[in-house]
């Protein structure tokens, strides 16, 4: 009885081995083909002549270490007429005091501060944009994070691909830049070698992406009001998920353009990273059902780690984890190191097996509850939406 569980188990290894191999593959192939797309574009580089008026809406909570700077570089683009538009819960926000800073370097440029006093869901970020909306002069809307720091080109390339009135959104892949902690450095490496890859592999296998990513949010504001306005997503946690996935629905399609911008993450200690990434996957299991349950089928690392213990350390076993080893660090390579562009990729490698083994831990833990914490507050998740009280 007890061999035969031992071969169960040794089969079911060896089935999730071949299974996340195939997976690598897959992001390998994603990856290079969004390479190829980026380097052709590069060559083929034509002044754009759609440069419309845009309205950059940055809702904040809070400060993070270099925060200014990501603030500073919306001031520093390249674009004939846009706007910034801030927005606030609270005036008293140390955000505030940033953005007064801001509109004294930069007198010439429209940099504006909305307080949004009104809770009008249990998503803040939500409730903020849908009170900065009416103070945006312009059609075409960039939303993005307020840690999210960008190049001088970032509006030209963002904006171009709306001309083409059948793209209703753009996003943009984005790379962590830690700080010193152990978990901030694990975050950043998870956005390198597991996130960014699964975007590039969801959009080989959908023939494009029907989903948005925080980094960068661009679309119309007819489009919006389409799909509800702001207001219909204020109780979900991943809205930027859920605003691409209804653009799509209206016929729409969505956009990974082929600037990468970068975030400054803040210094989580272990306990906060694993939050983190919890509320991540919490909020990824109501949105993405099918994708989520299908993470299994690409722990490789885990997969290899079960085949050596079941099989007593057989040879067959430990080239099975070797060369799921390589599959992954080239992952890790192409995605963080090419198309990322991450200079800190290298110096954190040492830690993707032990990222990738907590990512297995946070995958099961989040069939455990609909908790969440977000920003020091908790929250009940039920069908990708919020609520404010825990039953």
């Amino acid at each position: 009885m007890f061999h035969s569980i031992v071969r169960i188990i040794q089969i079911v290894a060896v089935f999730g081995i071949v299974s996340s191999s195939i997976y690598c593959l897959l992001c390998l192939r994603s990856a290079v083909a969004f390479l190829r797309e980026r380097k052709a574009a590069d060559r083929s580089v034509r002044p754009t002549q759609f440069l419309p008026p845009v309205s950059i809406l940055k809702p904040l909570k809070g400060t993070d270490p270099g925060i200014y700077e990501c603030f500073r570089s919306h001031c520093l683009q390249d674009y004939p007429e846009y706007e910034i538009i801030f927005g606030v819960s609270n005036a008293n926000d140390p955000a505030a005091a940033s953005v007064r800073q801001l509109q004294n370097e930069f007198p010439r440029r429209d940099i504006r501060l909305v307080v949004c006093s009104e809770a009008l869901g249990a998503n803040a970020k939500v409730s903020n944009l849908a009170q900065m909306l009416p103070v945006a002069r312009y059609q075409h809307l960039i939303v993005n994070d307020s840690d999210i720091r960008v190049g001088p080109g970032y509006l030209r390339e963002v904006i171009a691909p709306l001309a083409n009135e059948t793209v209703g959104m753009v996003t943009c892949l984005y790379r962590g830049e830690a700080a010193g902690t152990l978990g901030s450095r694990l975050e950043s490496l998870g956005i390198a070698t597991d996130f960014c890859p699964g975007v590039l592999a969801a959009r080989q296998l959908e023939g494009g992406i029907r989903f948005g990513l925080g980094s960068t949010l661009a679309f119309r504001r007819a489009d919006l009001e389409r799909i509800g306005g702001f207001e219909s997503l204020v109780d979900y946690l991943a809205d930027d998920y859920e605003l691409g996935r209804r653009i799509a629905e209206i016929g729409l399609s969505a956009k990974l353009s082929h600037v990468v911008v970068a975030t400054h993450l803040p210094a989580y200690n272990l306990r906060e990273f694993f939050a983190h990434q919890l509320r991540w996957a919490r909020g990824v299991r109501d949105s993405r059902a099918g994708g989520y349950f299908g993470l299994v089928l690409t722990f490789g690392l885990f997969w290899s780690c079960l085949a050596v213990v079941a099989a007593r350390g057989a040879g067959w076993a430990w080239l099975l984890l070797a060369s799921t080893f390589v599959l992954r660090l080239a992952v890790a390579l192409v995605v963080g190191g090419e198309v990322l562009q991450d200079r800190r990729l290298a110096t954190n490698l040492w830690l993707l097996p032990i990222r990738d083994l907590i990512a297995v831990g946070v995958w099961i833990a989040s069939f455990g509850g609909h908790t969440v914490n977000w920003r020091g507050q908790e929250f009940h998740l039920q069908d990708g939406k919020l609520s404010r009280t825990v039953p």
